[in-house]
């Protein structure tokens, strides 16, 4: 089965073609350009063969954002560049986290480090994005794209659930603009630092063992799950993932968790 991965940097991702080239493995490139140079590097489609040479360490290590199966873009990157802004509070996009979304493993987890900080602006967005969750104090931003779940940190974007390496940079370009729009015009919007309801704290089980072990004192996962949702509980009560055989899903756990306000 083929298996695709992204760059943080367009660097590492000459480096991991010239590897593959002189090895002789294949490979397909997945471009973000034009319409999502701003956002992402090219990605790479390997054999578990090419997998395994990109993942060699020894000499000059590629340093590339995760692997995960392979499944063909169900959009095509638009053919126009990417919007430009007087004002850039987003900047460019790097993606260091690619894996596959623990709520759904359909879906595709990412997390991108922006070389701008947008902490100015989720004020001006959650005034406008009535069925966002802002948390002054953290400060995060999340809101809900459809089914994809969006946190949004002064410098950091996590996004559950993208269908593809090509919907995950639609979603980040997505946000660079909506980000950028709203601190245009910010002569024009009050902002809002209202704290209102939070997503589901299904987002937050979708994300738990669901074996209701009890070993959090709670019967079942999600009543534990809502009681982290109501910030009455903190999500490392939950041992099997923070101390035991369920280990793979905290990183998942603790993203949500901080995206929403709540203790992890």
């Amino acid at each position: 089965m083929a298996v695709i991965t992204t760059f943080p940097r367009r660097e590492e991702w000459r480096k991991a073609q010239a590897r593959l080239d002189a090895r002789r493995l294949a490979y397909a490139v997945v471009s973000p350009d034009p319409g999502f140079a701003t956002v992402g590097a090219p990605a790479l489609v390997v054999t578990t063969e090419a997998q395994a040479a990109l993942m060699d360490d020894r000499g000059d290590p590629v340093v590339c954002a995760g692997f995960v199966d392979y499944r063909p873009a169900g959009m095509p990157v638009p053919a126009q560049p990417p919007r430009g802004f007087e004002e850039d509070m987003f900047g460019e996009a790097a993606i260091v986290v690619l894996a596959p979304c623990v709520a759904d493993p359909t879906k595709i987890r990412l997390i991108a480090h922006t070389s701008g900080d947008m902490a100015k602006v989720f004020p001006y967005m959650n005034a406008e994005m009535r069925e966002a969750s802002y948390n002054a104090k953290g400060p995060t931003f999340t809101f809900m794209d459809r089914y994809r779940m969006i946190s949004m940190y002064p410098r950091r974007i996590a996004v559950a659930k993208a269908d593809d390496i090509v919907d995950g940079w639609r979603t980040l370009e997505m946000i660079r603009c909506r980000v950028n729009d709203a601190w245009a015009r910010r002569a024009q919007i009050e902002p809002c630092y209202e704290i209102r309801e939070k997503p589901p704290a299904l987002e937050i089980f979708k994300r738990l063992p669901k074996t209701n072990c009890r070993a959090c004192g709670e019967a079942t996962c999600l009543a534990f799950a809502v009681r982290v949702w109501m910030g009455e509980l903190p999500a490392s009560k939950c041992l099997p993932v923070f101390r035991g055989e369920y280990g793979h899903l905290k990183d998942a756990l603790v993203e949500i968790c901080m995206g929403l306000g709540a203790a992890t």
